[in-house]
């Protein structure tokens, strides 16, 4: 059975820092392009940031450009979301997502996580 099971978000303080992790498990995902998205209540599910298969590419939404790092251990069947410079704004439940193929412009899923909660106070 395949799983993409996320760490868990928690509380921070605006300003502060967060890593989520998702492992995966059931098949390797080496050979997929890997992202985290978040929704917030009320809004639709935004895509964050996406990095390829390799690791070579990587893209964030404006809105987090320059705070979140996104990275991957293929080794590890793990791929990663710091997140820095947290604001209230970035309160959301975060879904880790494989894609369909190896970069993210195929915009197919084939896997989502369960999702966990971020709730950042200002």
């Amino acid at each position: 059975q395949v799983q993409l099971v996320e760490s868990v978000g928690g509380l921070v303080q605006a300003g502060g820092s967060l890593r989520l992790s998702c492992a995966a498990s059931g098949r390797t995902f080496s050979g997929n392009a890997m992202g985290w998205f978040r929704q917030a209540p009320g809004t639709e599910r935004e895509s964050v940031a996406s990095i390829s298969s390799g690791g070579g590419l990587t893209y964030y939404a404006d809105s987090v450009k320059g705070r979140f790092t996104i990275s991957r251990d293929n080794a590890k069947n793990t791929v990663y979301l710091q997140m820095n410079s947290l604001k209230p704004e970035d309160t959301a439940v975060y879904y880790c997502a494989a894609y369909r193929g190896l970069y993210s412009s195929d915009r197919t899923i084939a896997y989502w996580g369960q999702g966990t909660q971020v709730t950042v106070s200002s």
